[in-house]
């Protein structure tokens, strides 16, 4: 019998609401865009649900979007006017929250659904472009604010299940994290970062590749990289729910021609399907 699990991701998710945006600030996440239509062609009509951790939401815990039609939260500022009033109108599914919450609760951890939680820009920026049809459920889950690298891979270990369900596991964050660093002292950092997250997540075994991340503090310019490491830790969980699997990039480029960026999935494919354009 064909294991029919779906991959899990880890996706640099950009600048506040670009996917909304357009003109030259949209051009400048094209790289981006054209990699988040592909994710859709490869996954075909395999998902029927997607479960985001948002480097966005922290809480003393997990907590579960649980609403049926979740609102929106404009945590971005700059941005022109508009962009604090657009709607990603996609479902959420009070099933799916009840089954995320009964497995991290029985695996031990302090979980609960939050019936108010909209959604984040880590959530609709990438979203919108990878499903924009607005039909594909989505439940979100908080980090724990304590950032921990271990609690957060084995929080991936016990949402594994889901990937068998259909459920497509999205860690939203960025690969290079630095907004005091948004200039030409970038590069050198952001791509040795890059290099080490490369190894990590494509070049080792599944022992070494958690012993990495659970030591990323390690790894060339790391605070630097992520002076705090909130948008690193939805990593820990698409690595977790995929633990022994192999990675791939699926996106890597210069972003604003100074910082790299990337993203990944880790575990194969599901068998090809018919392409949906949701």
């Amino acid at each position: 019998m064909t294991d029919q699990r779906l991959p899990t991701y880890f996706l640099s998710h950009g600048a506040g609401p670009w996917s909304y945006m357009d003109g030259d600030f949209r051009e400048r996440f094209a790289a981006l865009e054209h990699s988040l239509v592909a994710m859709r062609n490869e996954l075909g009509d395999a998902p029927k649900a997607v479960l985001m951790i948002s480097a966005h939401w922290e809480e003393n815990g997990f907590a579960i979007s649980s609403a049926a039609q979740p609102g929106m939260i404009y945590d971005y500022y700059g941005f022109p006017d508009y962009t604090y009033d657009v709607h990603y109108r996609a479902p959420g599914s009070p099933e799916l929250a009840h089954r995320v919450e009964r497995l991290l609760r029985d695996g031990g951890m302090l979980a609960w659904l939050d019936a108010e939680r909209g959604y984040d820009h880590g959530t609709f920026g990438v979203l919108k472009p990878l499903y924009p049809a607005e039909n594909m459920p989505v439940v979100q889950l908080s980090l724990n604010r304590n950032l921990d690298s271990g609690l957060h891979i084995e929080v991936g270990r016990l949402l594994a299940p889901l990937r068998s369900e259909g459920i497509l596991i999205i860690g939203s964050g960025q690969s290079f994290q630095n907004l005091a660093l948004r200039d030409a002292r970038a590069r050198v950092p952001s791509a040795e970062f890059d290099a080490w997250l490369q190894q990590t997540l494509l070049q080792s075994s599944p022992g070494e590749r958690r012993a990495r991340l659970l030591h990323w503090e390690q790894a060339p310019y790391a605070r630097l990289a992520h002076a705090r490491e909130e948008h690193l830790i939805p990593l820990m969980v698409a690595v977790g729910a995929a633990e022994d699997e192999a990675g791939s990039c699926i996106y890597r480029e210069q972003l604003f021609g100074l910082m790299t960026a990337a993203s990944f999935r880790f575990g194969p494919l599901p068998l090809a399907g018919q392409r949906v354009d949701r």
